[in-house]
């Protein structure tokens, strides 16, 4: 059976690849399918239309089954710019029964456990097909995620159950938020700053355009569904970047505003988009196009993702509970894959090794134990892909 140092093994190899979200992942991509194909699985590459990304989907046991047990996660890691590291962020380092590197416990640490056990599940007598389904682009909007899904809903392919590995301690996550991205710019018309009416401050209408955004953070707060098991409660809105101008005595001709929101109900992300586009359409655009016809607002959606509803039977709760011995499912704040995964019919829960407090940290790291419990969860998966279902 697969151990510990099986996984550390693994972990290295993935660590070692610097798949940051705007770098490739292709090396580490190919790194895996050779792993999986070496053992018999049939192993499919959707590469992104640039061509410099791919999602990987492999399968052992019976090829054209349907249903079986998906294992996925993202291959993507956030950026170490800035982060004051006490090693080499992509040179797994050990150190007091903790695996230090980038993308260790998000969520390389889960992949490197589910690639340990795929030689064992590769020699038994699969009766139900096991999926592994690795990702891009997840940090920047779940891209890869999405086109995952489109792709597997297109070859009728829908596993009955999914396993999204995203770090939970090994906790039993039923629900989540979605998250949805958004990039806003704004044109104007430069000019010099002596006289402010001569021009377009893009700068200007995006403050504008921000307050009225954080204004309906309010709005939300009360739109709050009674017994929401999320915390907050309600759907929320974080600005992310706002950036425009170059010199103090400039009018700015462009701006840009980057924002996010994690919706409790679908509901409102139609209504914070049409109250946003209201502003836009009926106050700052005439206003703006009357002194400068060209200027313009253009919304750029980078993502928006389902969130994971909580059901009230569900194949992969019940799974994932007999095998981690937890009697009660919980929900989180940040969002994953595993809605996308429910959107296209499968049962989806999220479970995996390493905590969320950890990610995108400098000194990110994982337990042994951590992984260790996420072994002995796959190992379980055995007696339920070797039954008829």
């Amino acid at each position: 059976m697969a151990t510990l140092e099986d996984t550390r093994a693994i972990l290295a190899d993935l660590v070692a690849f610097p798949t940051v979200s705007s770098d490739s992942n292709l090396e580490m991509i190919v790194h895996m399918a050779a792993l999986l194909g070496d053992l018999g699985a049939r192993v499919d590459l959707f590469h992104d239309q640039g061509g410099h990304k791919a999602n990987l989907f492999a399968t052992l046991g019976p090829q054209d089954a349907p249903g079986g047990i998906v294992l996925s996660g993202h291959t993507d890691v956030v950026p170490v710019t800035d982060q004051d590291w006490s090693s080499d962020p992509f040179r797994l380092h050990e150190a007091d029964g903790r695996l230090y590197g980038r993308g260790t416990c998000d969520m390389k640490g889960f992949i490197a456990a589910a690639l340990a056990m795929a030689p064992d599940f590769a020699a038994l007598d699969l009766a139900r097909p096991l999926h592994f389904a690795f990702t891009y682009d997840e940090e920047t909007g779940c891209l890869g995620g999405q086109a995952l899904v489109a792709e597997l809903a297109a070859r009728g392919i829908r596993p009955d159950i999914a396993i999204i590995g995203e770090p939970t301690g090994m906790q039993l996550v039923e629900a989540h938020k979605g998250c949805c991205e958004y990039t806003v710019e704004f044109t104007g018309l430069e000019g010099h700053g002596s006289d402010p009416g001569a021009g377009v401050n893009a700068a200007e209408y995006a403050v504008r355009y921000v307050a009225h955004l954080l204004a309906l953070r309010e709005t939300l707060r009360a739109r709050a569904p009674a017994g929401s098991p999320f915390r907050p409660p309600y759907t929320t809105i974080n600005l992310g970047r706002i950036a425009g101008g170059h010199a103090h005595n400039v009018i700015v001709g462009k701006a840009e505003v980057a924002w996010e929101m994690r919706p409790v109900h679908p509901d409102d992300i139609d209504f914070v988009k049409s109250r946003m586009e209201a502003l836009c359409q009926g106050t700052l655009l005439p206003e703006m196009r009357a002194v400068q016809p060209t200027a313009d607002i253009v919304t750029h959606v980078i993502g928006e993702v389902t969130g994971l509803k909580p059901m009230r039977d569900s194949a992969a709760r019940a799974l994932v509970a007999e095998l981690t011995g937890q009697h009660h499912a919980k929900s989180v704040p940040f969002s994953t894959e595993a809605g996308l995964f429910q959107s296209i019919g499968c049962s989806a829960v999220v479970c995996g090794p390493g905590a969320i407090a950890q990610a995108h940290k400098p000194d990110e790291y994982v337990t042994f134990d951590q992984l260790g419990r996420c072994l002995d969860m796959l190992e379980g998966l055995a007696p339920q892909l070797t039954r008829p279902a």
